[in-house]
């Protein structure tokens, strides 16, 4: 390949850059940081119910009377962010229902996973249902040069000359002119 040959996009490119880029349109035609934090609001909740924390020979152990509730909260969170990457057109049920189990799960699971999880599947949540899918752009006709009297493009404000100031019109309309009295400042009153 020489110094002159293009490079084709998509062709030449190096394999992770294409799918970098692959990934990122995906991400933006969906809900896909909502989906994230519901997956991370769901997994504090599952775990904690069954965790055992080991200092030195002593064992404590976290588990709830209601670790099966807080199992279920949990994988239906991590099964609702999933959804709403793949799904996007659940997005509003999946937000109400991430949101309504985010609350649940503050008496069921250990404060909804010691809130971590509470909070993350709560703005998750929140994110799903404000969510709305772009729009495409509209394709902008290309307007016509030169098919009016003058060269100037339609709309345009057209600018007085050095002649207006004869003819008593001022040529300044932003009010910040010595002859308006503002001399360039602005009167608070």
């Amino acid at each position: 390949m020489s110094a002159e040959t293009p490079a084709v996009p998509g062709h030449d490119e190096h394999y992770l850059r294409v799918a970098k880029r692959k990934f990122r349109a995906w991400r933006g035609t969906r809900p896909f940081w909502a989906g994230l934090f519901v997956i991370l609001g769901g997994l504090p909740i599952a775990y904690f119910p069954y965790a055992n924390l080991q200092i030195g020979h002593l064992t404590l152990a976290m588990a709830t009377t209601a670790g099966a509730g807080s199992l279920i909260i949990g994988v239906l969170l991590v099964v609702l962010g999933v959804s709403l990457w793949f799904q996007k057109h659940v997005r509003t049920f999946a937000g109400v229902a991430a949101i309504l189990l985010a609350l649940v799960s503050i008496p069921v699971s250990n404060l909804g996973g010691f809130l971590i999880g509470f909070l993350f599947a709560l703005v998750g949540g929140a994110m799903a249902v404000a969510w709305v899918p772009g729009e495409a752009p509209e394709v902008q006709p290309v307007p016509e040069v030169g098919t009016g009297e003058s060269d100037a493009p339609q709309g345009a404000v057209p600018t007085l000359s050095k002649d207006a100031h004869d003819f008593g019109e001022p040529n300044d309309l932003s009010g910040t002119s010595p002859a308006n009295g503002a001399n360039g400042r602005h009167s608070a009153g």
